[in-house]
């Protein structure tokens, strides 16, 4: 696990880079609850799709409050988070309906 920094290292770190390490963490967490890093994604003991649910959800509601500030990391950000949504759904044995998947109501629907 990545050592958090103290409080004083990070009021030397720009916000961007906090904004960015915090969406990284939320992608790596939501991507080992969806299994893809097992080579079988279904036999992992770390698959939980509730809790892949969630992280996803928060690391959509953050890169939509946050777009603006991101510059040139916002495409790779958004692009990662599209790549969950969509691991995601092919996850689920009841995929939901368009607009209905984690994070949706903020990215609007991925197909």
């Amino acid at each position: 696990m990545t050592e958090v920094p103290n409080i004083r290292e990070l009021a030397e770190i720009p916000a961007v880079e906090v904004i960015t390490r915090a969406a990284v963490m939320l992608m790596s967490a939501a991507a080992e609850k969806l299994g893809l890093s097992a080579e079988d994604p279904e036999d992992s003991p770390h698959r939980d799709l509730d809790e892949a649910r969630r992280l996803i959800t928060a690391l959509a509601g953050l890169v939509k409050a946050s777009a603006e500030y991101l510059g040139p990391h916002a495409g790779p950000v958004r692009d990662g988070l599209k790549q969950l949504q969509l691991a995601f759904r092919e996850a689920s044995a009841f995929p939901d309906e368009p607009g209905q998947g984690p994070g949706e109501k903020y990215t609007g629907p991925v197909w």
